[in-house]
């Protein structure tokens, strides 16, 4: 990508103008909508600048006045210039746009009728002309004026009428956090008091048809105020809380002030329409969203390189509300999974980055694992470096200083620093530097002394040859010989390439527990043998390291029956077996233990230890191991199914969930050897989507489903997320020499529609994560994504950039899939007008 196309970071430079006041009209028109704009400008005392520009795309100026007198700005693609003076003044402007063409679905748009916005990051700059950047931050009034029923904006409502509301959103705030909602729409209402005594006003607005769906939605968002209250000490700060449902959304919600926008998979559930794992992901993003409210909302990014500072913090935030309402041990080894799955690969591709990047093309590319989950990996060091009373007293410092202000990642440790008195510069360099650090570990004992040595390396990534140490927090726990915990969970802090630490007074040599509950973002490479993996997997006290160990020793099976042709190892079966048959623990825990390594993180393994991942040979073993581990639990699958059913009216709360997917487990290992027969009983008798799918997917997998897939179909055509899950399971739940044949199939289905991004994820995300079907040696899986991207990237750049990290790893594969996924590669980037989002992201992963 050209130099000349990139912004930096160190090019920063403050406004030159500042917003004190903001006041919109809309007049709503499908295909004509007028916005009326009257900005109150003043100039920056911080900038040397007095050139007046105002970003603006898409749009057709009507007119614009400078302190009530007409002008002629000069206006460009990308905006619009103007003689200002060096004083405060008031701008005007009328411009028209058109929300139904806008399929991007950025800036105002509209979603079967419904008028949405989606400004983060850069959409203002498609409903009117602004400073459109996240260190400018104004109060803003709105009026609407439609002939929909109803007309939301952000912040309190002030006046309304037929036809028209005027909204005012008394917290300054940049223009991303704009929101304006118009339609025909229901409101599922309730209120919260808060610690002071305010009352405040909720409401999830829906489709009439979607009614039944808000209360689990409504619960977890006073959950998540309650609990923000006293973990926080963070208040909410207006009258009224609203959420909107669209169907037509890039992401997953939205944190506008007052007013969230959601995807509908993100907010709507019902036991008979949504999973157990659907009610958990719905609880978690409205928390993270709602929380937003102070960290992003009242405390904002000085620029775009600064995300993380709201993403990684508030990502951090709702894992902990998580752990806090669910399983601590299960939500943190579903985070590292997903972690490993996504920003592992990430980190180590041609598409790494640091957690704040030094450069961009197009902001949307950076939303990505790194500047989430990584970010929030970051977030929790820090916490576990300074201790808990030490984060929650820079937190409270953090609050109070920079409240109202856009700021950067010095600000955010700067507060640490004045906290604790410690020196956090080389902790920046898990915000600086790019790449996963590998820590690589020996042992010692002699004379009662046992000895770890540590050493620590980064490969390099894209624009960085050489890393620096980083600091990692490592924490250590020691277990005698029968499984005693002889020195609890200590943390060790690592600052050097090398470095050792000693434990004395030992009357034997202990089993080391390293890295528990991932407290660094960290590959750790050590030489442990199978028996102590086993041991570790039966005793260790830390329930991550624990789950860790099993999928250690279950990723050294699948390594050798892969390279070697080696047999399944009994050793890995029994100590799987004692596990899963043992009632004193978790039942969620003891699913996650059934569960093996994912193909993807296979084939990384693979790729990491010097072998070219056969995506056909790594699907052999899973399938052989699965079936090793059906057989060896044969006499104990029945019982585990049976002892796991839950009685009585259905609840997604985690105890009976973590029953469910527990009995869901064992239902998949049992349908391979009964032929599906409690997998049939158990689709017919479901009273619960939860119970539904997962026989239905056992039903598929095993090639037993058709006539459920179809009877699914019939039963829930008319509801677009059940049918979003109809579309996804298909291609999840095929044999590799299948799949791509069934997402062709799908996208010709009356159904199908490319330019609702669910449906496009359904069908294409389940593709890319199908290891062996999208890698098929002919290459087909490769051109129909190809194919489509090159579709959707006129209609939705972003979900289509988004989708085209598919290819990220095409590098590890062998010569043969390199050069088809290299061309397809190369066929999209010679596409005619391609968009910036698709390009950049493309050539990044052809460059890599």
């Amino acid at each position: 990508m050209p130099d000349s196309q990139k912004i930096y970071l160190k090019d920063y430079t403050p406004p030159a103008y500042l917003v004190d006041t903001v006041h919109l009209t809309f007049k709503l028109s499908p295909n004509a909508t007028r916005v009326n704009s009257k900005i109150r400008f003043r100039p920056n005392p911080d900038s040397d600048s007095r050139d007046f520009f105002v970003h603006g795309e898409h749009l057709t100026l009507i007119r614009a006045a400078i302190d009530g007198q007409e002008c002629s700005p000069v206006v460009t693609d990308k905006g619009l210039t103007a003689q200002a003076p060096d004083a405060p003044f008031t701008w005007e402007a009328e411009v028209e746009i058109n929300p139904q063409d806008n399929t991007a679905l950025e800036g105002l748009y509209m979603s079967n009728g419904m008028y949405c916005t989606q400004c983060e990051a850069e959409g203002f700059r498609r409903i009117t002309y602004y400073p459109d950047r996240p260190d400018v931050m104004a109060t803003f009034t709105v009026r609407i004026e439609g002939d929909l029923p109803v007309l939301l904006s952000n912040g309190n409502p002030t006046a309304s009428g037929d036809g028209w509301a005027e909204w005012h959103d008394p917290w300054p705030k940049p223009s991303y956090l704009f929101a304006l909602v118009a339609g025909d729409l229901r409101n599922h209402p309730d209120s919260f008091t808060t610690k002071s005594g305010r009352k405040v006003d909720l409401n999830i607005w829906v489709r009439p048809d979607d009614i039944d769906k808000c209360a689990f939605g409504m619960e977890a968002l006073k959950k998540s105020m309650k609990w923000d209250e006293d973990v926080y000490g963070r208040e909410y700060d207006l009258d009224l809380f609203n959420i909107v449902a669209v169907d037509d959304f890039n992401m997953g919600a939205m944190e506008n002030k007052g007013l969230n926008i959601f995807n509908s998979s993100c907010v709507l559930a019902s036991p008979e329409t949504a999973t157990d794992a659907n009610f958990e992901r719905i609880e978690a993003i409205i928390a993270h969203e709602y929380f937003h409210n102070w960290t992003g909302n009242r405390i904002t990014c000085r620029d775009w390189f600064q995300l993380c500072l709201k993403e990684g913090l508030t990502v951090y935030r709702d894992s902990q509300f998580t752990s806090d309402v669910r399983s601590r041990a299960v939500k943190r080894i579903s985070d590292v999974d997903g972690l490993r799955a996504v920003q592992f690969r990430e980190d180590n591709g041609p598409l790494a980055h640091p957690v704040r990047p030094d450069s961009f093309v197009e902001i949307n590319n950076f939303y990505t694992a790194t500047v989430y989950e990584k970010g929030a990996e970051v977030v929790g060091m820090l916490k576990r470096l300074v201790g808990d009373d030490a984060y929650a007293q820079a937190l409270d410092l953090y609050f109070e200083r920079h409240d109202g202000q856009a700021v950067t990642i010095e600000d955010w440790l700067k507060v640490f620093e004045d906290t604790t008195g410690r020196d956090l510069g080389q902790f920046m360099r898990w915000y600086s530097q790019a790449g996963t650090p590998r820590l690589t570990v020996t042992d010692d004992f002699k004379d009662s002394t046992y000895t770890l040595n540590f050493k620590q390396y980064t490969p390099p990534t894209p624009g960085q040859d050489v890393k620096q140490p980083q600091v990692i927090p490592i924490a250590v726990g020691l277990l005698t010989p029968n499984g005693d915990e002889v020195q609890e969970t200590v943390v060790l802090e690592m600052t050097k390439p090398e470095q050792s630490f000693e434990f004395k007074g030992l009357s034997s040599r202990p089993v080391p527990s390293i890295l528990r509950e991932f407290s660094a973002p960290v590959i750790l490479e050590q030489d442990t043998d199978n028996e102590t993996r086993a041991f570790l997997m039966a005793h260790d006290t830390d329930p991550f390291n624990r789950r860790e160990s099993g999928n250690a020793l279950a990723r050294d099976v699948l390594r050798r029956m892969i390279t070697d042709g080696a047999a399944p190892d009994p050793m890995y079966l029994e100590a799987k077996a004692k596990i899963l048959t043992d009632e004193a623990l978790d039942p969620a825990f003891r699913a996650l233990v059934m569960s093996l390594p994912t193909q993807e993180e296979l084939a990384q393994m693979l790729f990491d230890t010097g072998h070219t991942p056969d995506p056909e040979a790594i699907f052999n073993a899973t399938q052989t191991l699965a079936q090793a581990s059906a057989e060896r639990l044969k006499q104990d699958l029945p019982r585990i199914y049976a002892a796991h059913q839950v009685k009585g009216p259905y609840s997604p709360d985690a105890g009976p969930a973590g029953h469910r997917v527990l009995a869901n487990s064992a239902l998949w290992l049992l349908s391979r050897l009964d032929g599906c027969k409690q997998a049939q009983a158990q689709y017919d008798a479901a009273d619960n989507m939860t119970q539904q799918i997962s026989a239905l997917g056992c039903l598929q997998y095993f090639d037993h489903g058709a006539d459920a897939t179809q009877a699914f179909y019939d039963q829930w055509r008319h509801d677009r997320l059940v049918i979003d899950k109809w579309f996804a399971m298909q291609v999840s739940n095929t044999r590799p020499d299948q799949t791509v044949a069934t997402a062709q199939a799908l996208t010709e289905h009356a159904d199908f529609d490319m330019k609702n991004p669910n449906r496009f994820r359904a069908v294409f995300g389940a593709l890319a994560w199908h290891h062996a079907g999208f890698h098929q040696a002919d290459g087909a899986g490769y051109r129909l994504l190809a194919d489509w991207l090159i579709k959707l990237d006129p209609v939705n750049p972003q979900t289509t950039a988004r989708m085209s990290t598919a290819f990220q790893s095409w590098r590890r594969y062998d010569e043969g899939r390199q050069a088809l996924m290299r061309a397809e590669l190369e066929r999209i980037m010679s596409t005619p007008d391609l968009s910036g989002d698709t390009g950049e992201m493309v050539g990044r992963i052809l460059e890599g």
